[in-house]
């Protein structure tokens, strides 16, 4: 995956392998960094666009993946599940 020295870690109750995908200026990625922290469910973040070259491409890889649209936040939970956007239920829903 990506360069572990651009990931950041959240700490909170370990329920999931939940991994985010944002941008630094975007407020839905904001609000749901606020939503993920206020559930207290750890999780790990990147702002992708703070990324250099080499590792914005390596995200693009990633997400294709996923077969999803290129907005953010993009949220994958236990390397399966994708919520793309701010989506409190669906988030509600797939952290157990």
């Amino acid at each position: 995956m990506i360069l572990e020295k651009n990931v950041k870690t959240i700490e909170g109750e370990k329920k999931n392998d939940v991994f985010l995908f944002a941008l630094s200026t975007c407020g839905w990625c904001k609000m749901t960094k606020e939503f993920l922290k206020d559930m207290g469910i750890e999780y790990s973040y990147v702002d992708v666009d703070l990324l250099d070259d080499e590792d914005s491409r390596e995200v693009e890889k990633i997400l294709k993946k996923f077969k999803t649209d290129p907005s953010f936040p993009k949220i994958i939970i236990d390397e399966e599940i994708i919520i793309s956007g701010f989506d409190e239920e669906a988030i509600k829903k797939h952290i157990k």
